[in-house]
């Protein structure tokens, strides 16, 4: 729950990696009103102290009371519990979801609704570059979570106006091949099933199934 001494935000997305260790973003959703609440004071989330964080949560006393103190970052915990800083915060870029490709050789970011991808080097990630701004029909489809097939193809939730919600399949180049149309907007995916090839579809209100014609790339 720290890094370096200090709490973390709101820890938001995992990903495993075959050499024991786990990555997640550490976004600052749990410092707004709709998932968690603003800092007390006049904190990065809460400018002038405009927002009451009592308002409605009568646990706040418990697990607040305190100022976003981190950025945003993405991390490593290796397996013996080690915790790295492998990602920092860009301004305006928080980090959401994430995945690795089914070599391991790149990590796949969400900031801001569009993915990034970066090489691996050594537990550590450089050449940070955006991969695609999720665009469809001029129409921005904003990614939440993801998940790399074994073709290294990403599979994307998408949030957007009717008829762009559902999930959006990107190939290594960064080209649209596919698309997933749901009736509601998409917050995350996974693939499992006895042959990994079923795409579960995390949604507004729903959760949905497809049996797909690939395989996910393990884990998950």
């Amino acid at each position: 729950d720290a890094f370096d001494g200090k709490p973390l935000n709101s820890p938001n997305d995992v990903a495993p990696h075959r050499d024991g260790s786990v990555w997640f973003t550490d976004p600052q959703f749990g410092g707004n009103l709709a998932e968690g609440h603003p800092d007390d004071g006049d904190g990065p989330t809460n400018p002038g102290g405009l927002r009451d964080p009592r308002i409605g949560h009568t646990g706040v006393g418990l697990i607040g009371g305190m100022k976003q103190v981190l950025p945003a970052n993405v991390y490593r915990v290796d397996p013996s519990g080690r915790v790295d800083l492998v990602v920092p915060f860009e301004q305006g870029l928080g980090p959401n979801g994430l995945c690795f490709s089914p070599d391991y050789s790149k990590l796949y970011l969400i900031r801001a609704g569009r993915i990034h991808v970066g090489n691996i080097e050594g537990g550590r990630v450089t050449g940070m570059r955006e991969f695609t701004d999720c665009m469809v029909d001029g129409i921005r489809c904003g990614a939440d979570g993801m998940r790399a097939d074994r073709a290294g193809n990403i599979w994307a939730s998408s949030s957007g106006p009717l008829g762009y919600g559902g999930v959006t399949v990107w190939n290594p180049a960064g080209k649209l091949i596919g698309r997933i149309r749901l009736p509601e907007g998409c917050a995350n995916v996974c693939f499992g099933g006895p042959k990994r090839d079923h795409l579960f579809m995390t949604a507004t209100q729903s959760l949905y199934m497809l049996r797909v014609n690939i395989q996910g790339a393990a884990p998950g």
